[in-house]
């Protein structure tokens, strides 16, 4: 059982990990999207990687992740959330990652997943097309397809990650960073507009949301998560993702003033629960991983 004060950090990260999609709002508000996912990973880049050794980390590796969980999943996510995807929701469908992770996992580790699990992958694509089915017709459904995209790019990461064998994901987390600048960058020359102007005009909220999410969300909170994962199992820990979408719709509503229609929120509780089934389900002996002691 996780101790009182692990507890606690577990909480914290998963609140400041949901305060970061009202950032990310904000943050779209005064740049273009791909060159703030790009701004994003230069600040979790440099100069952590002045002070966070490479050690047993293949650059192919490095390549592979930062790739997925840095250009695409970010890339992806940003655009669909400035093509009309509330902040609110994109807290809750970025967490589907978990359900593709789950079928890549059973399609290239041969993980066969549980009757649970399947349960939940069935709950939370219903409830996803619940949402889907609000907003066809709307210019917002592009928004819900891009982010649904970003957390497909989000689990083919994760099982990098977990074919590279890695003892240090806080290494590899930051590392990996130096990876998505470049072609963040490349394709914002080619695809938008403004991003000199938007440098030349830099303002406390722009700032904010730009150290927010590269020093707080990115470095902060994963090097929380790391932490936890080093001392707990895995299957102790990944609950309080739960927490995420929670936090985030909340502070979406409260700050930004979303609201769901009452399709969204049908569709809202069955992603909800379908990823409790699957987080939460009881993993086999050999899935469970013991906590590191170095």
């Amino acid at each position: 059982m996780m101790s009182l004060r692990h507890t606690l950090l577990a909480i914290v990260a998963a609140s400041l990990w949901g305060f970061t999609f009202v950032a990310i709002k904000v943050g779209l508000g005064e740049f273009p999207p791909l060159l703030f996912a790009a701004l994003r990973f230069v600040v979790v880049a440099f100069p952590a990687i002045l002070f966070v050794p490479r050690t047993g980390i293949a650059w192919r590796w490095i390549v592979a992740v930062g790739l997925a969980m840095g250009t695409c999943q970010y890339g992806l996510l940003y655009v669909g959330m400035e093509n009309g995807m509330p902040a609110s929701l994109s807290s809750l469908v970025i967490q589907s990652q978990a359900l593709f992770t789950l079928v890549f996992s059973s399609w290239v580790l041969q993980d066969v997943p549980r009757r649970q699990q399947w349960l939940g992958v069935g709950l939370a694509l219903a409830g996803m097309g619940a949402i889907a089915f609000d907003r066809s017709g709307h210019a917002s459904s592009l928004g819900l397809l891009l982010v649904v995209g970003a957390a497909a790019s989000w689990a083919v990461g994760n099982i990098c990650i977990k074919l590279a064998q890695v003892s240090n994901g806080f290494r590899l987390f930051v590392w990996m960073a130096v990876v998505p600048p470049l072609p963040l960058l490349g394709l914002s020359m080619q695809f938008e507009s403004g991003q000199w102007a938007a440098l030349r005009s830099l303002t406390p909220l722009g700032i904010g949301a730009i150290l927010y999410t590269g020093l707080i969300a990115s470095l902060l909170c994963f090097g929380f998560w790391a932490y936890l994962v080093q001392h707990y199992s895995p299957n102790r820990v990944a609950p309080f993702s739960l927490l995420v979408p929670i936090f985030g719709m909340a502070f979406s509503v409260l700050l930004l003033g979303d609201s769901l229609s009452q399709w969204e929120m049908m569709g809202s509780l069955l992603v909800f629960i379908g990823l409790c089934c699957t987080l939460m389900s009881p993993a086999r002996p050999s899935q469970l991983i013991e906590p590191e002691t170095d």
